[in-house]
């Protein structure tokens, strides 16, 4: 899977019956579902029992079991409320009939008043920087087996991180990343559901990461147990996918085995698109 077309087809979802859907999934570099997918397949499920004129503007959930990626993903919408400007529903989903994750998100109808935003961090702009790609095509073969294989898969994203971390360099760093976004062959326009969708999939990535990094000198992806429990989002702003997008993580604190992040993701010209939060497992392994 390496283009927006392909990534759609991933998230839109087969209808089984009135409020029932039914995906698949794809290798994202880890043995079990990417959270993700999980999050942007359930979105798009809810999306199919709101009003054409209702608009997601934020939603929250938990992972319950790591997913099984040769396994076909149910997602059943409960329809909670439908109001005068909000419609409320919640998502389950299932792998052979046992909950992996749940979801409730809120819909609003589009209305004009107040508006504020915090700026967008300064740092260098993509065509400045080196991607994934590069950095897997120049030292490859040197990277530990972990992260090269999460690099390596293929994905219908690419990515650009301000600074690059040396994974052989014993330090630790501040809790703070900023990774440039951006959809491969997304030159279509799209709609604001599609968006949001595509959003949700992508913010998943670089987000948890940002907790290990004042852990480095001794925490990396071989020796630590990462797994995403819960994740939110809010939708703020209309914008489209063509360019590059920035996602600013920090994270404020980890503790008992978890890592706390939260975000925000702009586009390039510095409005806010959406801000996020997620807690994850961060577990050092056994020897």
């Amino acid at each position: 899977m390496n283009t927006t077309t392909e990534l759609i087809n991933l998230i839109t979802l087969k209808k089984i019956s009135e409020n029932v859907f039914e995906g698949r999934s794809a290798y994202m570099g880890s043995p079990n579902v990417f959270g993700g997918q999980v999050v942007s397949q359930a979105l798009y499920a809810a999306y199919q029992t709101v009003p054409d004129d209702r608009f997601c503007h934020s939603l929250h959930s938990y992972f319950i079991l790591p997913g099984d990626l040769d396994t076909p993903i149910e997602y059943e919408v409960t329809i909670l409320r439908d109001g005068g400007s909000f419609t409320t529903r919640s998502v389950t989903a299932r792998q052979e009939g046992e909950a992996i994750f749940m979801m409730a998100c809120s819909f609003q109808t589009e209305q004009e008043g107040y508006e504020h935003q915090i700026e967008m961090p300064v740092v260098k702009t993509p065509e400045e920087l080196v991607s994934w790609t590069d950095i897997l095509n120049q030292f490859g073969t040197l990277l530990p087996k972990a992260i090269h294989n999460f690099i390596a898969a293929e994905r219908p994203l690419e990515f650009k991180p301000t600074v690059i971390q040396n994974p052989f360099e014993k330090i630790d760093y501040e809790p703070v990343s900023n990774t440039w976004i951006k959809f491969n062959d997304a030159d279509m326009d799209l709609s604001i559901p599609t968006i949001h969708v595509l959003l949700a999939y992508c913010s998943d990535y670089n987000v948890l990461s940002t907790s290990l990094l004042p852990h480095a000198s001794k925490a990396h992806l071989g020796n630590t147990q990462i797994a995403s429990l819960d994740h939110s989002i809010w939708f703020h702003r209309n914008t489209d996918l063509k360019d590059w997008i920035l996602i600013n993580v920090e994270s404020p604190s980890a503790s008992n085995t978890r890592g706390f992040n939260k975000g925000s993701i702009f586009n390039r010209s510095g409005e806010l698109i959406c801000s996020i939060t997620q807690e994850g497992l961060m577990r050092p392994k056994q020897a």
